[in-house]
């Protein structure tokens, strides 16, 4: 699977949970997803805190897991 294949979908951080892992809220509907921080975010060390407003990348084969690419600016 390439990195073009994912879907990007906004959402808002609700929990922090543990071994760098968070739960999701999407915009679409009552969704709530698992996400951890993509790799160039560990990399440049951006902090997110629930409450933030985020865009994860998921796979359309487990819409339950993605990725959490951009924290957007207050």
């Amino acid at each position: 699977m390439s990195k073009g294949d994912l879907l990007e979908m906004p959402g808002q951080v609700v929990d922090a949970l543990g071994g760098g892992q968070y739960r999701i809220q999407l915009d679409e509907g009552d969704t709530m997803i698992r996400g951890r921080l993509s790799g160039r975010m560990r990399r440049f060390r951006i902090r997110v805190l629930p409450g933030d407003r985020v865009r994860v990348a998921v796979s359309p084969y487990d819409l339950t897991h993605g990725f959490i690419v951009f924290r957007e600016r207050r």
